[in-house]
């Protein structure tokens, strides 16, 4: 079936390349744009008619680095850390039902101690749903349920909670209602679907249990929307291997859209438990022994990695967060031949992102990270904060970047990576090293899988935006704009996936 979308504004996504000033008509044929101009032609066959009614049109966006499982689990579950109440906890269930009434809801994070009132089965029976109800408290030890909950899990009604040794026997059941634990394809099939609703139309797979088994089994159960590259870790690379996959071949058992990704290599630590690896001491006591950090890998090892990956045709994302690691892991490309990633890319120097440029390797990079880690890389690494997420050096010296989320540590939002990329800030402060920032355009350009401006011969995946993204140029007020933004639908190999109208 072709797609053809009418009156839409291109966004001028790749800099230097014209648009129309006037709205076009799209067509996109076997998942290809092959027509682009005013009142075009009705094809023949089966069209699906996109109404643009003036909006703005641009390339998919893309998450470089998800972990989708983990991703999957906690976006199902309700956060209830910040509740100080029984009444707060109640009104946060109560919007939850209201958003997805069909679903169970499931919460995570509350302790009760310091509470005004203590919690009681009949103040959540009293949304009157037919859902189960299961809020687990932050320690794990107890959990608060609504009557309906307490019948599936088999256990007796009551009025008080469920404690101790007879939650941790219940939470083995959560199955029974959740479903392979939250992580089976209906549910895979929803955070595709709130994905979509953001723009994105792909995704890289870096879950820690993945497989292509599993990745066949949820494809065939209906999680199939967007486009997914999944990666393997050191443990499973022999499989991968017998399996003759290399990157960019299309999984077994899945449709074209899901491929095998990279092999993943974790060389170092993070900057929050201290292990990143550094070649300046931390200013707080690291990890004990290793004041600088510590790799994951001998230099030795890691270079056995990339061999083995390259010999077998796979790229290599390698996570070096600290500028010790980064320096090992350009070393380790450079000597290898190894193509592929810097996943993180968080700490550096401008010399460094020069060599990246010169062995042409990608800086995965997720910035909103530099907001949630904004305090404390001048806690730890004091005097380094200008070398943390070097973005504007690394858009200079020609390095491609490559926008994700990292979720769940951060949401799967493409549009608040963008916009922190922008403005290098998450609060009212000024710009966190504001000259490392980028334009709205670069930043944009970052997360769209190197697709650019939409023109013939662009995939089919594409999104219809209500407003122009570019139309404010940086600052505070580029970043609210950017986060402002509304998907009106988003298209994956030229077919609908989300239409908002």
């Amino acid at each position: 079936m072709a797609s053809l979308i009418r009156e839409v504004r291109l966004v001028a996504v790749s800099d230097g390349v014209p648009v129309p000033d006037e709205p076009v008509d799209v067509l996109v044929e076997d998942g290809v744009v092959t027509a682009i101009g005013p009142d075009l032609e009705f094809p023949s066959g089966m069209v699906q008619v996109i109404s643009g009614a003036g909006r703005w049109l641009m390339p998919g966006l893309w998450d470089q680095h998800v972990h989708l499982a983990q991703w999957t689990l906690s976006s199902q579950r309700l956060d209830l850390a910040p509740v100080r109440s029984v009444e707060e906890a109640v009104a946060l269930v109560a919007e939850r039902l209201e958003q997805w009434p069909d679903l169970p809801v499931i919460g995570w994070g509350h302790r009760t101690a310091r509470w005004p009132s203590k919690p009681v089965v009949s103040d959540l029976d009293a949304l009157d749903t037919e859902q189960p109800v299961i809020l687990i408290s932050g320690d794990g030890h107890h959990a608060w349920l609504n009557s309906v909950a307490l019948m599936m899990l088999a256990l007796p009604l009551r009025e008080g909670m469920v404690t101790e040794g007879e939650w941790f026997s219940a939470y083995g059941r959560l199955h029974t209602v959740i479903g392979m634990d939250g992580t089976g394809p209906e549910a895979y099939h929803r955070t595709m679907e709130l994905a979509a609703a953001h723009g994105v139309v792909g995704l890289v797979d870096f879950e820690f249990s993945g497989g292509v088994d599993e990745w066949a089994e949820r494809w065939q159960g209906g999680a199939d929307l967007l486009r997914i590259r999944m990666a393997t870790y050191a443990d499973g690379l022999d499989a991968i291997i017998a399996a003759g996959l290399r990157t960019g071949d299309p999984l077994p058992g899945c449709h074209d859209l899901a491929v095998m990704g990279p092999l993943k290599i974790i060389s170092d630590g993070s900057l929050n438990t201290r292990t990143a690896w550094c070649c300046e001491p931390y200013a707080e006591e690291a990890t004990l022994g290793f004041p600088y950090g510590h790799p994951n890998q001998t230099p030795e090892e890691l270079r056995a990695l990339l061999t083995r990956a390259t010999e077998h045709g796979l790229e290599v994302a390698v996570h070096a967060i600290g500028d010790r690691a980064i320096t090992e892991a350009v070393d380790a490309f450079a000597e290898t031949g190894a193509r592929g990633s810097i996943e993180h890319a968080q700490l550096t120097t401008r010399e460094e992102i020069k060599r990246m440029a010169e062995f042409g390797l990608r800086a995965s990079v997720q910035p909103a990270h530099l907001i949630d880690d904004r305090d404390i890389s001048e806690q730890l690494w004091p005097g380094r904060g200008e070398r943390c997420f070097a973005l504007r050096w690394m858009a200079d010296e020609g390095v491609e970047m490559a926008f994700g989320s990292d979720a769940p540590v951060s949401p799967l939002d493409p549009w608040l990576s963008i916009a922190a990329a922008v403005h290098r800030s998450g609060d009212e402060r000024p710009a966190w090293h504001e000259e490392q920032s980028l334009t709205p355009r670069e930043a944009l350009a970052a997360s769209t899988d190197g697709q650019g401006t939409v023109g013939v011969g662009s995939r089919g995946d594409l999104i219809v935006l209500d407003a122009d993204p570019l139309a404010v140029a940086g600052g505070p007020e580029a970043a609210a704009h950017l986060r402002s933004i509304r998907v009106a639908a988003t298209l994956v190999d030229g077919e609908v996936i989300y239409d908002d109208d």
